[in-house]
């Protein structure tokens, strides 16, 4: 059987974007923030993730951003499913 060949996630020249955002980051002149102000960019992540976002709003084949989990749910239970197994002990008299 041939295989099916796998459709690009991202486009060439989204992944053209990204490398040069990972040029700047090795240089040292990457920053991060709205205009720049945010400061220097110092994680990898951080820089391929920017290089992405540039991408994206240029309009190129980028996949959409994953979706944040609801941790809420989670939080916001309270334990009281488990029930104390200790019992009040009553001192008899004699």
């Amino acid at each position: 059987m041939a295989r099916k060949a796998k459709k690009r996630r991202y486009s060439r020249s989204s992944g053209a974007d990204v490398e040069s955002e990972m040029r700047r980051y090795k240089k040292g002149t990457a920053k991060s923030g709205r205009g720049g102000r945010g400061g220097r960019v110092k994680s990898r992540k951080q820089a391929i993730a920017i290089g992405l976002s540039k991408a994206r709003k240029k309009g190129k084949k980028v996949p959409k951003k994953a979706s944040k989990r609801k941790t809420s749910k989670k939080t916001s239970k309270k334990k009281t499913s488990k029930k104390s197994s200790k019992r009040k002990s009553t001192k008899r008299s004699r």
